[in-house]
């Protein structure tokens, strides 16, 4: 019962879902949103307020600068991509406190929330139903 225990707990430790973030954003607490994907992908959708880190460029020089302090969120596509995994690896390794977005923008549009860049959508909800 302990592992299991403590498989779900470190799930949670880790992950985040849309709902949750749009919570934690709304609430104003110190989190940065990272765009893991390509810069492309960035300019034609991404989530509010996120900055656009493509995981191949995470370095310490990269991310010079940057505070300690604040939670980072990386997200990617979704589903059947893992550059938000691998973004989420390489700031763990530089320090940061990390978290990855499940469901990656996918889910995070899915969820009805919205987005920003050339085809942006408005969202249509504002406040999770589970």
């Amino acid at each position: 019962m302990d592992a299991q225990l403590q498989y779900y707990q470190a799930k949670l430790d880790y992950e985040w879902d849309a709902a949750d973030l749009f919570d934690e954003l709304e609430i104003g607490r110190q989190v940065v949103v990272v765009d893991a994907r390509k810069p492309a992908a960035y300019e034609e959708q991404h989530i509010p307020g996120a900055i656009s880190l493509p995981h191949r460029t995470i370095s310490e020089l990269s991310t010079r600068g940057w505070s300690k302090g604040p939670v980072y969120v990386c997200y990617c596509d979704g589903i059947g991509c893992n550059a938000s995994t691998k973004g989420a690896l390489k700031l763990t390794q530089l320090g940061f406190k990390v978290k990855e977005l499940i469901g990656g923008i996918e889910w995070w549009k899915r969820d009805g929330y919205a987005t920003d860049g050339e085809k942006a959508v408005k969202g249509t909800r504002v406040k999770c139903a589970c």
